[in-house]
């Protein structure tokens, strides 16, 4: 049964979310809170989902998709220190959340999501939004013709960030990622230098799985 929520309603649990979830949980930049206070999270969710767009919890969207927890969502970009000026790169867009809050913080966003029925989803709720491009394609592969992005936003855990990501994030670009170990996951901030690109762990906090990123597996005798 879809549950239908009053816009009051949303609103009252946007900001709850905000005040017990966010503020209480090191996303200290302003920007970054104002931007999650403002965008309806629940108009990126499909309809019986949107009764729990605010849960402290990943949000199934269907197709073996979720749309990450909002504490690891505004913990990524609070670590990427993004500036008004940043070309963003955002891998695993889903429904189109968290790039619509980046258009508050940045200067343009290339969402790439690789479900076609979230891509479209993603488009129609970004519908106005003009400094989104919305792109669909493998997420590892990333977007060469868009390259090179100041920033790489992964909304999600992957085991390892692919080679083409990193050689589309322009040198001293900034890089934060989910990443899963194990079955264990954790966030990750690092830059793009001219020796090299490595990935320091800053927090262990749930974040959801994306795909096309499982690293091979070796044999053990």
């Amino acid at each position: 049964m879809t549950v239908t929520m009053q816009g009051s309603e949303m609103v009252a649990m946007r900001h709850a979310m905000v005040a017990s979830q966010l503020r209480t949980n090191a996303v200290s930049d302003a920007r970054v809170v104002a931007a999650m206070d403002s965008v309806p999270r629940e108009a990126f969710l499909p309809l019986d989902a949107q009764a729990i767009a605010y849960r402290d919890t990943a949000v199934p969207l269907g197709h073996g998709r979720a749309q990450n927890l909002p504490i690891a969502t505004g913990r990524l970009l609070t670590q990427a220190e993004l500036r008004p000026s940043d070309r963003v790169l955002l891998v695993g867009a889903a429904g189109g959340y968290t790039a619509a809050v980046l258009a508050h913080l940045v200067d343009s966003v290339v969402a790439l999501e690789c479900e076609p029925a979230l891509a479209a989803a993603a488009r129609t709720a970004l519908a106005g939004v003009t400094n989104v491009t919305v792109i669909e394609g493998p997420l590892e592969a990333g977007h060469e013709a868009g390259a090179p992005y100041d920033v790489l936003v992964i909304d999600g855990a992957v085991e390892a960030v692919s080679d083409a990501l990193i050689a589309q994030l322009a040198i001293g670009g900034r890089a934060v990622a989910g990443v899963v170990d194990r079955g264990v996951t954790r966030l990750t901030s690092g830059r793009r230098t001219a020796g090299g690109f490595a990935l320091l762990d800053f927090a262990d906090i749930d974040c959801v799985v994306l795909p096309g990123f499982a690293q091979p597996r070796s044999f053990t005798f």
